[in-house]
């Protein structure tokens, strides 16, 4: 006779390498538009200002969409909703294809994020249900692998290999991604499993009522302005970087690879780190990571041989575990729980990607503006500073008993 707890306890496993599997193609899709930037800007004759306002424009979409996003997975389960993000991820890579001009690349690389926070807020949700302790930390580790190693993969090998294997044409480039992420979301709807403990409608908060509620918890809303800041830094600087390079004097295939060395020294980061930094430390140890990214961007910048590699090794080793620590500190946090998990991290993504969808605008209007990198990078090292300060405020609590909003 089968132990129902014992197959639940093995089967989390296989959860969790289809959470992987999805990550990585989010990885792929999210990075690939960067070492193409050259190319694209050449045939669709557009200034830094826009192609700036592309990288950015699926954060503009996710703003929206995560609005809804939370409480559709946490009524819909995690199985459906993960698929939707995947093919809606597909489509956005595909639709690239047909770009002529500014406006339809906009479109297709908005689409992503669309699909975008259904992977995002929903691989959260599913360890929530999945994992418990401090296996929760290990498995954030384990599957925010994937978008680093889709990423690496996307960074390192679509000019050396992918373009050349598909003609030396960028559309065929993003046509071979979408591709890929369609396969994964069939892999995952053929394997996946939902949990029982889905969300009635009457149960579900809106995304209003949940931001009036939970703005009033102080760890929770300096959670949200850190994922604001933070990913305004990451995103701006891993959508400009292969362009930062070449025009340090990289080719194009070297600055596509010397990219993904953030991304590889991120991934030892994130399986250790989770797990290891217990919660009381947690804000102190973002603090120390804050000043430690700072100089990372200032070498990044300034720096040429060994201090820039070690520049690019610091950035990924450094900022790559502050994702999961947020996600851990919403986690434990006693009003949110695994029961509200996918309606808080929506509202955490959606505040959190404003910052992913400016920070790569912002850099492309400052060197339309002044010719150069440097003053973006300036600007960057302050916000370094203010999630310094703000780390310092954050005292987390022991994990309690999930808190329904509207009880007393």
């Amino acid at each position: 006779m089968s132990n129902p707890d014992l197959d639940r306890k093995r089967y989390r496993w296989v959860i969790l390498a289809l959470l992987w599997l999805l990550y990585v193609v989010f990885g792929m899709v999210q990075r690939a538009i960067a070492p193409l930037v050259t190319p694209i800007l050449a045939d669709l004759d557009l200034s830094y200002t826009q192609m700036g306002f592309i990288l950015g424009s699926w954060q503009l979409t996710y703003i929206a969409a995560a609005i809804v996003t939370g409480t559709l997975i946490d009524r819909w389960g995690i199985r459906r909703s993960l698929l939707a993000g995947a093919i809606f991820l597909g489509l956005s890579s595909a639709l690239r294809y047909f770009a002529r001009g500014f406006g339809s690349m906009l479109s297709a690389v908005a689409i992503a994020g669309i699909g975008g926070p259904m992977i995002s807020v929903g691989c959260p949700k599913a360890i929530s249900l999945w994992f418990e302790g401090k296996s929760r930390g290990t498995a954030i580790g384990i599957y925010l692998t994937g978008a680093w190693i889709g990423g690496i993969f996307a960074l390192t090998l679509t000019n050396s290999f992918i373009m050349p294997l598909v003609g030396n044409s960028w559309r065929n480039a993003f046509l071979f991604y979408g591709l890929l992420t369609f396969a994964a979301g069939l892999i995952w709807w053929l394997l996946a499993r939902d949990t029982s403990n889905q969300l009635s409608a009457a149960e579900t908060p809106g995304m209003i009522s949940l931001l009036v509620r939970f703005i009033k918890v102080r760890e929770i809303l300096i959670v949200l302005v850190l994922g604001l800041l933070v990913f305004a830094i990451l995103h701006a600087l891993t959508n400009w970087l292969p362009k930062i390079l070449e025009t340090g004097g990289f080719s194009p295939s070297l600055a596509g690879m010397a990219t993904a060395i953030p991304l590889a020294s991120g991934i030892p980061s994130l399986l250790i780190v989770p797990g290891l930094i217990a919660p009381h430390w947690r804000g102190r140890f973002l603090a120390v990571s804050s000043l430690l990214i700072l100089v990372s961007l200032v070498l990044i910048m300034t720096a040429s041989g060994g201090f820039l590699w070690a520049g690019l090794i610091m950035f990924g080793a450094i900022i790559a575990p502050f994702f999961p620590i947020l996600t851990l500190i919403l986690m434990d946090t006693p009003e949110v729980g695994s029961t509200y998990m996918g309606s808080v991290g929506g509202m955490f993504f959606c505040i959190s990607e404003i910052g992913g969808f400016a920070g790569p605008l912002i850099m492309g209007a400052i060197v339309d503006m002044t010719g150069s990198f440097q003053v973006g990078n300036f600007f960057f090292v302050v916000l370094c500073l203010a999630v310094f300060v703000l780390s310092l405020q954050l005292k987390t609590k022991p994990p309690q008993k999930a808190f329904l909003p509207g009880s007393s």
